[in-house]
């Protein structure tokens, strides 16, 4: 018996090996063996089975030295496989994912979790009749496995975590695994403190890439011996083989953050619902603010749908708009007097303000007055930003340099240096001004990267330290501070007008889901958002209104022919050249066009357009998109394409984000 194996070690020819006797009788394709290559054993995905060997073959073949240790999941290969068709990738590049934990060493004992099926009834007593009901609708589908996606539309504060909790807990009553997905690392720890606080008898563990290999063994562990217990991550669960599954959580459905910022981009949410369809499970996709595509699934394919109308605690906060081109004689251009007046307020009243712009650093670019000059990347299409520091960074590449005592190009001063727009940094700096007593954090990028600080911040938040706290997303997500009366919006219109087809959407997701961060343990609490420009979104920024901007959304997208009413694919080409980019780019979309139009293809065909950043780390982008009713439409157009012909490197992504 022979088999053709993909090393996951790199290389990139599949190579032959034979079987010994003792597993001659199984059939391997699909397994992940132990190969010999020189004086190593590398793991290896077997891509098909064969009596005799291929005739072609003129070396020497080895035999494997056995099977890898896998967890017994039966349907994992055929998910992997649903999941290469569905991104056009090979299946090999899923199991690179977790490939690292295929290791030749003793692995701690797994954790036994006692089984107890009364946790479940004792937690029921604190169910709400709204959470109760989602509960005894889902509870049968665990006990007796069936698909049945699920949206749970509960506001800001209403007790979507309680609900999961009780369903974790009947999971794992039942012996099955539960996974839990949240859109960012930072979350994904916030919620793993928080449950193993609140449910400190259940095995609960963080995947993903804040956690050691050493934890991340301890999980695999336990998956080998089917060990019932609760994941949560972001992107790495899904693909993990799990004997016991029975139950997947997607928390901030709508989140972009599900789908990976570099290719292949995988978005978490769909391989979730792909997986629960393949296993035959329910999965749960809860928000405040519910996708637009969600929603659509919920009218044409009747997902269910429940409601949480009312919060544990505290009442949804009044909102307020705030034109900045209306509001005159403030002191400072960027906190209209109604804001300044309302953190006053709140400092006097020992309350906390979240102020909230989805940029950060000082300014968005720095510019010579003299001569026009822009200080930009020299590695990426994009200007430089101003930080406190007085260095300019690049936010792509990380490219950073002192901001120059003169212009390079007309040799002005500094003191000709334009500083425009703004950052949290230089709104930190501001309020700092205004409210010289007030303690303030930031919560950006620059700060939720080092954990140790964001624990600290987070702390502080908590214990009403931190009077002001200023954030980009990462507020919007998630995280409950109890003390928190005001949320000030600043620049709310900033992403409104950028092109891609979901800005509305994203930009009223956004703004909802951060005005939800205020009053929730107070009757008395506000938002303040403050616009340059107006636009018909801000009429729909109460919470309890949310679902009426879904039909004005829903026509618009249905005229220009977007998701969720067709399906739309990036074509992505990268190149160093940027000469030859753009020719493979037009040579690319003739290409298609033909195929299209020869095979009767009912795909739309756009581009090659030039990304808002076209150029990073020194590597040229162009974008083509495919859309079309029928999917498999556009799988048939891009499988005709012969990436031989293209020196350019090519990536696939469904529903871009």
């Amino acid at each position: 018996m022979f088999i053709q194996v993909q090393l996951l070690n790199g290389l990139p020819t599949p190579l032959w090996y034979s079987v010994p006797p003792h597993l001659s009788s199984q059939d391997l394709t699909g397994k992940i063996i132990q190969a010999p290559v020189k004086n190593y054993i590398v793991p290896g995905f077997v891509l098909k089975q064969s009596t005799i060997p291929p005739a072609s073959l003129t070396c020497v073949i080895k035999p494997i030295i056995g099977l890898e240790k896998l967890p017994n999941d039966p349907y994992y290969t055929t998910f992997l496989n649903r999941l290469s068709i569905y991104y056009q990738q090979n299946i090999t590049l899923f199991i690179k994912r977790i490939h690292s934990f295929l290791v030749h060493k003793q692995a701690e004992p797994p954790h036994i979790f006692a089984h107890n099926s009364s946790i479940s009834q004792k937690s029921d007593t604190l169910l709400t009749d709204e959470q109760r009901r989602v509960c005894e609708f889902l509870t049968p589908y665990i006990e007796n496995p069936e698909y049945k996606p699920t949206i749970l539309h509960g506001i800001t504060g209403s007790g979507k975590t309680e609900v999961y909790k009780q369903l974790f807990l009947q999971a794992l009553s039942l012996g099955k695994t539960s996974l839990f997905l949240l859109p960012e690392v930072t979350l994904a720890i916030a919620f793993e403190k928080r449950l193993k606080q609140e449910m400190p008898d259940t095995l609960l563990y963080g995947f993903h890439s804040g956690k050691t290999p050493k934890e991340k063994m301890m999980v695999w562990n336990n998956l080998i011996h089917a060990i019932p217990m609760i994941i949560i991550g972001v992107h790495l669960p899904i693909l993990l083989p799990i004997s016991n599954l029975g139950l997947i959580v997607v928390d901030e459905e709508h989140d972009t953050g599900f789908q990976e910022k570099k290719h292949p981009k995988i978005n978490s949410k769909e391989a979730a619902l792909i997986r629960a369809q393949h296993y035959n499970i329910p999965i749960i996709l809860g928000s405040a603010t519910p996708s637009i595509s969600t929603l659509y699934n919920a009218k044409t394919k009747k997902w269910h749908f429940f409601q949480l109308k009312k919060r544990f605690s505290g009442t949804l906060p009044a909102v307020t708009v705030v034109s900045l081109t209306e509001n005159k004689n403030r002191k400072e251009f960027w906190i209209s007097k109604e804001l300044q007046a309302a953190i006053n307020d709140r400092l006097h009243k020992k309350e906390q303000t979240i102020i909230f712009i989805n940029r950060r650093g000082v300014s968005f670019f720095v510019q010579c007055t003299q001569c026009t000059f822009i200080f930009r990347c020299s590695r990426c299409s994009v200007s430089l930003t101003l930080h406190n520091t007085n260095q300019l960074l690049c936010h792509y590449c990380s490219l950073s340099q002192p901001l120059p005592s003169a212009c390079p190009e007309c040799h002005a001063s500094e003191q000709n240096f334009l500083k425009k727009g703004i950052g949290t940094q230089k709104v930190v700096h501001i309020l700092q001004s205004m409210f010289p007593h007030a303690i303030i954090a930031r919560a950006d990028h620059d700060t939720t990267t080092k954990k140790k600080e964001w624990a600290r911040i987070i702390t502080q938040m908590h214990d009403g330290t931190i009077n002001i706290i200023v954030g980009t997303q990462t507020i919007t997500k998630g995280l409950h501070f109890p003390g928190v009366t005001l949320v000030g919006v600043l620049w709310a219109d900033l992403h409104l007008h950028f092109p891609v087809y979901n800005a509305t959407e994203t930009a009223l997701q956004q703004l909802i889901q951060v005005a939800g961060r205020a009053g929730r343990n107070s009757s008395s609490s506000s938002v303040i958002i403050q616009t340059i420009a107006s636009h018909d979104l801000f009429n729909n920024l109460n919470e309890e209104a949310y679902l009426q901007s879904y039909a004005q959304e829903m026509e618009m997208r249905s005229e220009l022919c977007y998701p969720p009413y067709y399906h739309l694919v990036e074509l992505e080409l990268k190149h160093v050249n940027e000469i030859a980019i753009s020719q493979e780019a037009h040579h690319l979309i003739d290409t298609l066009l033909s195929y299209a139009e020869t095979y009767k293809l009912p795909v739309t065909i756009l581009g090659p357009s030039l990304p808002p950043v076209s150029k990073i780390k020194n590597i040229h982008s162009r974008k083509i998109y495919l859309k079309s009713a029928h999917y498999a439409a556009i799988i048939t157009l891009y499988q005709h394409i012969n990436k031989k012909n293209y020196s350019s490197s090519l990536y696939f992504t469904p529903n871009p984000v």
